[in-house]
């Protein structure tokens, strides 16, 4: 079986892409696939950027199975999603998100938790929609938000759950660029080997300075 998340890595730019073949929900088997190849990353890469399948980036948690677990399993599961995000937000090397579609809910959260976000035009869907859905946002997940979202856009974004088309996701700050599809990973790349040379203990020093208070936030809630 094809593993959800994989990676390529050429000219030390790892490529990480998700694809379930749905909408890349977010579940076990797709968050030990994703630490694999962070693993992989670590080792052996300078830059990482992180993609999904044509028209999803990420749908978010799976709501399905988390409606099937006891309410402990939830928690870990939501947890585990918080590790991740953690990791990502604290990566040491350059991370560029390539959302190539929807990211809705923990999809925008790792999006949030890159360092750069290229996304695709078009009728696609971002944001955190969890007061839509009668949820409370995870303490990771609103540490982001108040990190990285403009701050017209906040009360919209965590209040309203409002889910925004890729432009007002930029406004938003959820993206940084939008460019047409056949673009994005091109974009990525692009970006990717100019950071390329910035890569190293004084960027990642740099960027844990910046977000040392989130991070410490995120951190406090999740399990060691």
């Amino acid at each position: 079986m094809t593993a959800p998340a994989t990676i390529k890595i050429e000219n030390e730019i790892a490529i990480i892409t998700m694809d379930d073949g749905k909408a890349n929900a977010i579940n076990p088997p797709m968050l030990d696939a994703l630490h694999a190849c962070l693993d992989e990353a670590e080792k052996s890469a300078k830059v990482l950027i992180i993609t999904g399948r044509e028209n999803r980036f990420s749908g978010g948690f799976d709501l399905k199975l988390m409606m099937s677990l006891p309410g402990a399993e939830v928690k870990a599961l939501v947890d585990n999603g918080g590790k991740l995000a953690h990791r990502l937000y604290s990566f040491p090397m350059p991370v560029i998100g390539a959302c190539t579609g929807h990211g809705v809910a923990m999809g925008c959260f790792i999006l949030l938790s890159c360092d750069v976000r290229v996304g695709a035009a078009g009728e696609f869907k971002i944001g955190a929609n969890e007061t839509q859905i009668n949820m409370v946002l995870p303490i990771f997940a609103a540490e982001l938000v108040k990190a990285r979202v403009a701050d017209d856009y906040k009360t919209r974004s965590m209040v309203f759950g409002e889910l925004f088309g890729p432009e007002d996701a930029r406004k938003a700050g959820y993206l940084d660029m939008v460019v047409a599809p056949d673009a994005v990973l091109a974009t990525a790349l692009k970006y990717a080997e100019g950071l390329k040379p910035l890569s190293g203990t004084s960027l990642t020093g740099n960027k844990l300075l910046l977000r040392e208070t989130t991070l410490a936030n995120m951190a406090q809630t999740l399990p060691k």
